[in-house]
């Protein structure tokens, strides 16, 4: 048996573990029930997967979010660890045969969500599993106090029936000690141990500039700053717009949001990865599976909704130990935006009974009927059919998946299909005919294979790339194909994938669940009014701030954050006037009398002076001594 430091070093290609990480595997290893608080950045994953490689059997690792699910088996899967998840609307008789892979297949990690875990079915084929731990990623949804708080969440302690004498690892990034007590009560964990590090980030400096003027500032910040960049934009238009503005003012950029296709995130993040491209400019989308230590700043353009998104977010910049920056641009219009979004976003009940009673319409769903099929579902045509505000269908479709009323996935990874219906031959009589598209054609039978014989996967973007035109063009050309019957085209328009959980009961389902609703929305609110409190708060550090905030008592001063940094700067100035003063009093002093005068360090009074010099305010006399000039 591998010892989790020869694993580490296997795998992750690390010499040696952070603290505490290598006592948290040690007490998951010794069968006891762990709690995790390590802020963005801690290194939470390994403090689980570590010892599943030491231990026998496999990890049952419940996940909040289906992308966060993919990424991480994903990211086993290339280390060469086998690991898999539940896809969205797996029927019954293909789960039968996904466990039976997993029992004989010796798969080390199961990934589900605590909404997949509902199923008495699913809980029946985890008792025949040799399952070693049991893992709770983003534990805070489980608290009605935590942000994305998650019903379903409280559910998960039922493992501790099924699976008798199995331990809990329970992890988060961000929790406050109210959040901690609440995990550990619910979960029913038994005696756990508690590993918390603290939020404090001794190299990381938080600073907020009011600017009317952001673009500006982007400029002025880049100009100084050559290291590798985040910057955190509200929209998906204005990752565009301020990459383009970026690459105008000869700052290299790219730009990531959740609507781009597979090929345009991965060519996006791989250009930041290797340093193409330095800077970023992303929506929040842009946040999972990212370990690049060197990056030096992470500027939120515009402000988060919460402490917890800031906190995870800078918690990007200086993953190295080394000094970076956390930078928020702000200005009075921000803050009237950001009170005027929260208002305008957040649904009233009488909304999210209205929007969820249109979403079964949407499909034809019958009341009373549960349909087991999955929906492609298009949020800009629903929107658009019943004249509902987009963002407000965001946050009602959050809350009924939150809720376990509905499944939404996004479909990101799902690609077109294209088959050829007429023979090679035929394929080159066709493009004789119709020379406009040959090219095209050529270029679609060099780029993939197999395409006289099987549906075969195609990426509408690369295609573009290579011809040199635009992605609408390839949708023309290949619908065009379609229709002279040349090819079976079957093109992915919409970005999710919608399945109903419950049947069809509309008002009945939303007052089930009003008290959430409420709940939720209470949240929200309170949430956005402490981080405005922080932003406009410029009298208190920004780290004793964000300690407060969650329950670490400190009263040491970063030193390098813009309070601080504008009280030494006050500082600096009164012992200036002081030395202005004092050659006032008594016409002419050398460096040594000042000294005295003042009684401090003689180093800094030298600084002072020089700096005085430089500003043209006092001279130095033909007897050596400085005076006012």
């Amino acid at each position: 048996m591998k010892s989790p430091e020869e694993i580490l070093q296997h795998y992750w290609k690390h010499p040696s573990f952070r603290s505490p990480q290598k006592e948290i595997i040690d007490a998951v290893l010794g069968k006891k029930d762990v709690t995790v608080l390590l802020p963005t950045g801690g290194g939470k994953s390994i403090c689980f997967q570590v010892p599943a490689l030491v231990k026998e059997g496999i990890c049952l690792v419940i996940s909040p979010l289906i992308a966060l699910m993919q990424d991480q088996v994903a990211s086993l899967q290339k280390k060469g660890i086998k690991a898999t998840t539940i896809a969205s609307g797996t029927k019954e008789n293909d789960l039968i045969t996904l466990f039976d892979n997993i029992k004989f297949g010796n798969y080390k990690f199961l990934y589900i969500s605590p909404e997949r875990l509902q199923s008495v079915f699913i809980q029946q084929k985890l008792k025949e599993l040799n399952i070693s731990f049991v893992a709770i990623d983003e534990a805070h949804c489980i608290s009605e106090w935590g942000h994305d708080f998650r019903p379903a969440y409280r559910n998960i302690k039922v493992l501790k029936e099924i699976l008798k004498g199995v331990n809990f690892i329970a992890l988060t990034a961000t929790a406050n000690e109210r959040v901690l007590d609440d995990i550990s009560q619910n979960l029913e964990l038994n005696k756990p141990v508690l590993f918390k590090k603290s939020f404090y980030r001794d190299k990381l400096a938080y600073q907020i500039f009011t600017t009317e003027n952001k673009l500006l500032k982007l400029q002025q910040i880049f100009t100084k700053t050559k290291s590798p960049a985040i910057v955190y934009v509200s929209t998906r238009k204005k990752t565009k717009e301020i990459s383009d503005f970026l690459n105008s003012n000869h700052f290299n950029s790219t730009f990531y949001h959740g609507g781009l296709s597979p090929f345009e995130k991965k060519t996006a993040f791989d250009n930041w990865m290797n340093e193409s491209k330095k800077i970023i400019v992303t929506t929040n989308a842009f946040g999972m599976g990212i370990d690049k230590p060197n990056v030096g700043i992470v500027i939120h353009f515009d402000a988060p909704f919460s402490f917890e998104n800031y906190i995870q977010e800078s918690g990007r910049a200086g993953r190295n130990q080394k000094k970076s920056f956390a930078v928020l641009l702000k200005n009075e219009h921000d803050i009237y935006l950001l009170k005027s979004q929260l208002k305008k976003t957040l649904p009233t009940i009488l909304e999210v009974k209205e929007v969820h009673k249109k979403l079964y319409q949407y499909f034809r769903i019958a009341y009373g009927e549960i349909s087991e099929e999955s929906y492609q579902f298009s949020l800009y045509d629903f929107c658009n059919k019943y004249e509902f505000s987009q963002k407000k269908v965001e946050i009602i479709l959050k809350i009924l998946a939150n809720n376990s009323i509905i499944e939404i996935t996004n479909t990101y990874n799902q690609k077109s299909t294209v088959i050829f219906n007429i023979s090679s031959k035929n394929v080159i009589s066709y493009a004789i005919s119709n020379i406009y598209i040959k090219n095209f054609i050529n270029s679609l039978l060099r780029t993939y294979t197999g395409l006289f014989k099987q549906k075969v996967k195609i990426d509408e973007y690369l295609l573009a790339k290579k011809n040199s035109t635009t992605t609408k063009q390839i949708y023309n050309l290949l619908n065009q194909l379609n229709e002279d019957g040349v090819v079976d085209y079957n093109r992915i328009k919409t970005e999710n994938e919608i399945r109903f959980l419950v049947p069809r009961e509309d008002n009945i389902t939303i007052n089930k669940i009003s008290k959430n609703i409420q709940l939720f929305i209470k949240q929200k609110q309170e949430k956005l009014y402490q981080f405005l409190a922080y932003i406009q708060n410029n009298k208190i550090c920004r780290s004793i701030q964000i300690l407060t905030y969650f329950d670490e008592n400190s009263t040491q001063k970063c030193g390098i954050c813009d309070v601080c940094l504008s009280e030494k700067r006050t500082k600096k100035t009164a012992k200036e006037n002081d030395i202005l003063q004092l050659l006032a009093e008594k016409r002419s002093l050398s460096s040594q009398e000042i000294n005295q005068h003042l009684k401090g360090k003689k180093k800094h009074i030298l600084i002072l002076l020089q700096h005085l010099l430089l500003e043209n305010k006092i001279v130095i006399n033909h007897q050596n001594k400085y005076q006012l000039k």
